[in-house]
């Protein structure tokens, strides 16, 4: 009887000691709540607790536009579509290309891997690597990272293109209220 007494006691302890860590248990004042259940509902959200399905209002912080619409992924696309594409990941923001050789080399090629860090349009938003493989007439491949001026003149092309897209894309936003604008005036 008293083996049963102390795991009934032992197991109510360890589920207080479980809820308590887990906090889901946190004692609250009852002042600092209001009675009414739509301002309890506007204080929770404004202080970022509860479920939010729909709206985050947080920085893009990781969220990347919809390819369409995301100049950043757009410019690299058009500038890389000269070679044959391995992987292309946009939720994590890589594209992958295949090992390409355009010259009478037959020995050489090389293989881009681009990672987004950011949506804007900035030098820091892309981290850029470029491999080449230097293979022997015995097909003995040695793969090695390709630092050099080929880098820097990829990330300026892409965001060349990216800023010509992004002002593009707010011509068009521009031209369209004014056009709504318009109609609405008539």
């Amino acid at each position: 009887m008293t083996i049963k007494i102390i795991f009934k006691l032992t197991s109510v302890l360890f589920m207080v000691f479980l809820l308590k860590s887990c906090s889901i248990y946190r004692p609250t004042d009852a002042r600092e709540f209001p009675p009414e259940p739509e301002k309890r509902i506007k204080k929770n959200v404004e202080e970022g607790r509860g479920l939010k399905f729909f709206k985050n209002e947080k920085k893009n912080n990781g969220n990347f536009d919809f390819a369409t619409s995301n100049e950043m992924w757009r410019a690299t696309l058009d500038t890389l579509d000269f070679m044959p594409l391995l992987a292309v990941d946009y939720g994590g923001g890589l594209i992958i290309t295949d090992w390409y050789n355009d010259t009478k080399d037959i020995n050489q090629s090389i293989k881009i891997s681009i990672r987004f860090l950011t949506n804007e349009i900035r030098s820091d938003a892309l981290n850029i690597k470029i491999f080449k493989k230097n293979c022997n007439a015995n097909t003995n491949c040695s793969i090695t990272e390709n630092v050099s001026s080929l880098n820097n003149d990829l990330k300026i092309a892409i965001l060349k293109k990216a800023s010509i897209y992004y002002k593009d894309k707010n011509k068009d936003k521009n031209k369209r209220s004014t056009d709504q604008l318009t109609i609405l005036e008539r």
